[in-house]
């Protein structure tokens, strides 16, 4: 069973775990804002993970950097991918804990596929403005790394179901896909399309698992609203560190039961970034980077 660290501030509580830095529950006045996982279970479909050092999936495991062909296992057989990076099946390590904050920590590789050695850093603050994540890499190695990452939170409105919930978010492209591995072809606009919400909107029968971009950031920070609408509702905002945003209405083949909530993924680089180079981190030895988010109640 992974160890869980326990936050509260004013109305919230978050629980987050050792294992993968995860965010099990999030509640605010006993409310659920994200889908949460059964303690001392393995995570679900990645629920709440740190995903580094790539988010979302690199085709084939395989990707060439500074000249060198790279094979990483795969973890999503289905799709010959490799899925959310490495760090997520790590036990990170206690480095500060206090009632409203907590630091964890991991190094990642030097590993098959992946010859790099990252120290990574995942701080959570719980306050009355919700739960603030940041995570910063440090190039430990001796040669410079590629890198990416994005946290894995399924977003939860209220008890109405997800077509019913409205969602609002500023992008103005998204990223079409293979249908059957959801690989990378070409950045196309919402304008006049199902994955336009821009303007706030019911998800309806929509099923969506692409990237977005073209993001608008106001003061910094870009910000995204789902509400139930009964009234309840939840946030998220980052920072320009991440360009990109994955969004996933979390559809199972039945009976699984699916869409549950709506995953939220704010991304430093697109998927397959490790092959496209699009806005992918270099990461030279000594140096670091830092990406950050919060999601709170609306």
């Amino acid at each position: 069973m992974s160890t869980e660290f326990i936050l509260r501030s004013g109305g919230y509580e978050a629980v987050v775990t050792a294992r993968a830095a995860a965010l099990r529950r999030l509640t605010f006045e006993g409310r659920d804002l994200v889908v949460p996982s059964a303690a001392g279970e393995p995570i679900p479909d990645y629920r709440g993970i740190i995903a580094a050092p790539w988010p979302n999936r690199i085709a084939d495991g395989t990707y060439r950097f500074d000249g060198k062909m790279q094979h990483l296992p795969i973890n999503e057989p289905e799709r010959q991918t490799s899925l959310h990076g490495l760090a997520f099946p790590l036990d990170w390590s206690l480095k500060e804990h206090d009632a409203g904050s907590l630091t964890l920590t991991c190094t990642v590789g030097p590993t098959a596929g992946y010859p790099f050695v990252l120290e990574l850093d995942a701080h959570f603050v719980l306050d009355d403005g919700g739960l603030h994540t940041r995570v910063t890499a440090r190039n430990a190695g001796d040669s410079a790394a590629p890198y990416g990452v994005c946290p894995h939170p399924y977003l939860v409105a209220g008890s109405s179901p997800l077509d019913e919930w409205i969602l609002n978010f500023a992008a103005d492209s998204f990223l079409e896909v293979t249908p059957d591995r959801l690989l990378p072809l070409n950045v196309a606009s919402v304008e006049g399309h199902a994955f336009d919400f821009r303007t706030p909107r019911p998800i309806g029968s929509t099923e969506i698992d692409h990237a977005f971009t073209g993001i608008t950031f106001d003061g910094g920070l870009a910000r995204l609203s789902l509400r139930d609408p009964a009234g309840t509702g939840v946030g998220m905002s980052w920072d320009e560190s991440c360009s990109w945003l994955q969004i996933h209405t979390a559809d199972k083949p039945a009976p699984i039961p699916g869409r549950l909530g709506l995953a939220v993924e704010p991304m430093t680089c697109p998927p397959d970034a490790f092959n496209s180079g699009t806005d992918l981190i270099r990461l030279e030895p000594g140096t670091e980077h830092t990406a950050a988010w919060s999601i709170y109640a609306l």
